[in-house]
């Protein structure tokens, strides 16, 4: 029997450094210096990083801590509160940062600044609440939060930059795991439909750009022809059409129509995933639920049992 290969366990693949985790061999970074100046730039990254990921209008300047707290906890109605709250924790993230940037500037200048520090302590603390209140984000798709992306700044303010680097692989070892997921469930199920059946292959192409994708860092010279790959693999996916006619029966332009809506909600569900790079369990759960009810409805239909169309 073959020795199981440890996590964290290193090689040279292909002239390529390559880190194990969870099944994956990972394309590895060197870390930077475990410095202030380092930490000061991956939480910026990682600030501009969560933005760009969630719902609009919670990207608050830290200076107005004071107003989003007074206005979400004045809120009685419990749908607009979701929302203050998740201003609260964007004005509390960002006051982390300015806090974080000044420190910095200040050590620039020969000021000795000790992790014991009270400024320190209250990034810290910023960081801590906005990961609470990160609960209340979501997503820009608007189906759930990402609470992975609030927790990455506490834990790069937190531990050793190093240390930071390590835990991102295994959240990306989790991600491609999601995404062979996501386009092994839908390989299974559009192939068993004959409207989809010759899909497979550029689902195929686009699970394995997004996995390349999700490795690879925007800093990184193959960057360029990596996105263009996974773009256009996913335009083509999106492109694929089932296999109707303007005479086809009724029941089967209903099927094409919703197998081409799932098509599409599994191509954008892996792209939200890959550009995050972290899960997104609820909506690959719910997903998967979808795939395999119209699995389901497609395997009575090729057999004879009455469809119950319109689909879920």
């Amino acid at each position: 029997m073959e020795t199981p290969i440890a996590n964290g366990t290193v090689r040279d693949i292909d002239g390529v450094q390559r880190v194990y985790y969870d099944g994956y061999w990972i394309k590895t970074y060197d870390p930077p210096a475990d410095t202030l100046q380092a930490k000061k730039a991956l939480i910026g990254a990682l600030t501009r990083r969560l933005f760009n990921h969630v719902e609009h209008g919670i990207n608050i300047p830290g200076r107005r801590v004071g107003e989003a707290r007074a206005a979400f906890e004045s809120e009685v109605d419990p749908a607009r509160k979701r929302v203050m709250g998740a201003m609260l924790a964007g004005a509390l993230f960002n006051r982390a940062t300015d806090i974080f940037t000044k420190l910095v500037e200040l050590q620039e200048q020969g000021v000795e600044i000790d992790q014991d520090n009270a400024l320190m302590r209250e990034c810290g603390d910023c960081l801590q609440e906005a990961l609470t209140l990160g609960k209340l984000v979501l997503h820009r798709s608007g189906d759930e939060g990402i609470d992975e992306l609030w927790g990455e700044p506490f834990r790069a303010f937190s531990i050793p930059v190093e240390s930071f680097y390590e835990s991102r692989y295994i959240k990306i070892a989790q991600t491609l795991r999601d995404i062979d997921r996501i386009a092994a469930v839908m390989i299974s199920v559009f192939s068993g439909c004959p409207l989809f059946d010759d899909i497979a292959e550029h689902i195929r192409h686009f699970a394995t750009a997004a996995k390349i994708k999700c490795e690879t860092l925007r800093t990184d010279h193959a960057i360029f022809a990596v996105w263009a790959d996974f773009v256009v693999a996913s335009e083509t996916l999106g492109a694929c059409a089932p296999r109707i006619t303007p005479t086809s029966p009724k029941e089967a332009l209903q099927f094409a129509s919703e197998g081409q809506r799932l098509l599409c909600e599994g191509r954008d569900l892996v792209t939200y995933i890959t550009r995050a790079r972290v899960p997104m369990p609820k909506s690959t759960r719910e997903f998967i639920a979808r795939c395999e009810a119209f699995g389901a409805l497609c395997r009575d239909h090729l057999h004879g049992t009455p469809a119950a169309l319109p689909l879920p």
